[in-house]
């Protein structure tokens, strides 16, 4: 019986890390049928000479929205991505309050709000029948909008029941697990024992916590501390979001690996992932403290609240002027690419009221500026990508160089996986393409508990990327994004070609893929 597909000839790393193969791999109703030597398909794709793998699974993604705005995921495809995990962070677009959008990556207004809680959120992703798979993360900072505002406090009794309440909702909606951003306003007045409680209802249903945990410069090993004392006490399994420090003395980066394994030995179910770019980024509106979210304005506008705004340890300041780097801003094209250290010198000004003066420009749009903050060698990462529970991931939104989302620009979306490859086994030579492809695949799909993907094996969905691992490496630069990895030849997401002969078929066949209860 002759199978839907057969990809002929390719030398295959199924995910698990052993020694490549060359054989035919068959498929039928979107699932892999056979693997070895295959009978004539209703249609053939020639891999000789080519990998065949799992699609990459992009554990730690912000591409909530931007998937909305163009479906097509252009970025992602074009790297080998069939599945994306979206709501880290404490970042997402569900449960949706008055002031969701400052927690929402790529937010433009251009798709409303017009869903209340993550099963409303899936109803029109579906609609827009997005190219790749997605699953979704219930993100904290969302819950904690909803029901405490942006406030510097612990949640009282009631407001914590709500959360709880919310919380549950949104996971049997089909919420794959509970993400924090905890050194975010919207997050940073949460105790951890406000986090234990709600971690608690995620490990009750067996669903996952992922933590970017609450500092990541000066005092970033304490934090990671807290957040594995957290998960322990309440029973979660456990996903630190980029681990490593942004601002590491010496023998930091190590300290960190090192409680990541004594928490694996004590029986504590973790993993972790790193994305790919050598600084962070986030929006320089999170350099405002809780207390001045609400009317920004005119706190912006008051010396005396900017003299105030200059005591709050922000994930922006926190590791020096010199490391905030502002990307292309329309009112600001002088700043453009420059740190605001360098800026603040060649003024003779403050780089605080410099960056003030940027975010009262954008008081209406607070996710209009971005920065980078310059964090990472190479050696660094270097080293986190050698460990065994180190998953890379984008940390970015899904984009195009065409389209509504041609003018955006989030680093790391086009080159991500692109890059992982290549430096881990081209350029430092620390893992071999099968062990690569596994950090890519089988280890995250064996974190998120699913059973059928992550694998080239019998009877799993098709996901599958085919690509010239030599090839295989990005395009884009710090300051030249947005240009397309090179090397991925096909791409298949369950079992239907999204990417054959290196250009879009044009045919969406992602999937979101709900929690059950």
């Amino acid at each position: 019986m002759s199978a839907d597909l057969v990809i002929r000839g390719g030398t295959v790393l199924d995910g698990g890390g052993d020694e490549p193969f060359v054989a035919d791999v068959a498929i039928t109703g979107g699932k892999i049928t056979a693997i070895g030597h295959a009978p004539c398909g209703r249609s053939e794709i020639d891999a000789t000479g080519l990998y065949v793998s799992p699609g990459f699974i992009d554990i730690h993604s912000h591409s909530d929205y931007t998937l909305l705005v163009d479906p097509r995921a252009v970025s992602a495809i074009h790297q080998g991505v069939t599945l994306e995990v979206i709501g880290n962070c404490g970042f997402g677009c569900a449960p949706v309050s008055p002031t969701a959008a400052e927690s929402i990556y790529g937010y433009n207004g251009s798709v409303p709000l017009a869903w209340q809680s993550l099963g409303g959120y899936f109803e029109r992703l579906e609609a827009a029948r997005p190219a790749v798979n997605v699953i979704s993360l219930v993100p904290n900072g969302q819950l904690r909008r909803a029901v405490v505002g942006v406030a510097d406090r612990p949640a009282d009794a009631e407001e914590l029941s709500q959360m709880k309440s919310l919380l549950a909702q949104n996971l049997d909606e089909g919420g794959w697990g509970y993400s924090t951003g905890l050194e975010y306003p919207a997050e940073s007045g949460a105790p951890d024992e406000e986090i234990a409680e709600l971690c608690t209802i995620a490990a009750r249903k067996r669903r996952l916590y992922a933590t970017h945990v609450r500092r990541r410069d000066a005092g970033a090993i304490s934090a990671i501390d807290e957040a594995i004392r957290v998960a322990e006490k309440a029973g979660a399994q456990l996903q630190i979001s980029h681990l490593l420090p942004r601002k590491t003395d010496e023998g930091e980066d190590q300290r960190a690996l090192e409680l990541i394994d004594g928490a694996q030995r004590r029986g504590l179910a973790v993993a972790f992932d790193m994305h790919t770019r050598q600084h962070g980024m986030t929006f320089l509106d999170t350099l405002l403290p809780p207390w001045a979210h609400a009317d920004r304005g005119r706190h912006l506008a008051s010396p005396e609240s900017r003299r105030r705004m200059r005591e709050y340890q922000s994930i922006v300041a926190g590791g020096g002027w010199d490391r905030v780097v502002l990307l292309e801003h329309p009112a600001f094209p002088q700043y453009s690419h420059r740190s605001l250290g360098e800026i603040a010198r060649e003024e003779g000004r403050d780089a605080y009221d410099i960056a003030f003066d940027i975010l009262q420009r954008d008081v209406a749009d607070a996710t209009r500026a971005i920065v980078l903050i310059k964090a990472y060698t190479p050696d660094q990462q270097a080293l986190v990508f050698s460990h065994p529970l180190c998953m890379p991931a984008s940390d970015a939104t899904t984009l195009a160089p065409d389209g509504p989302l041609a003018r955006e620009v989030f680093h790391g979306a086009y080159t991500w996986a692109s890059w992982y490859f290549h430096f881990m086994v081209r350029e430092r030579r620390l893992l071999s393409a099968a062990k690569a492809v596994q950090r890519m695949t089988e280890l995250p799909a064996r974190t998120l508990g699913l059973k059928t993907r992550g694998r080239i094996k019998e009877g799993y969905w098709a996901d599958i990327a085919v690509f010239d691992g030599a090839e295989f490496k990005p395009v884009g630069t710090t300051l030249e994004p947005n240009r397309l990895a090179r090397g991925m030849r096909h791409v298949l997401v369950n079992g239907v070609p999204t990417l054959r002969d290196g250009t879009l078929t044009g045919v969406r066949a992602g999937q979101v893929i709900r929690q059950s209860c």
